[in-house]
């Protein structure tokens, strides 16, 4: 999940809540969306790695 701060960076979030602290997990601040939408296509694709 990537969302837009105030600052204009885009923030990548987990797509589960962390059930410690009940919110999402910060997974990096990126400059464009672009940045973000592919660090996100890594995350998956290393998530599914044994």
């Amino acid at each position: 999940m990537i969302r837009k701060l105030a600052s204009g960076k885009y923030r990548l979030y987990s797509r589960k809540v962390n059930p410690k602290t009940g919110k999402r997990r910060n997974l990096g601040t990126f400059d464009s969306r672009a940045d973000a939408m592919k660090h996100e296509r890594a995350v998956q694709f290393f998530k599914r790695r044994g």
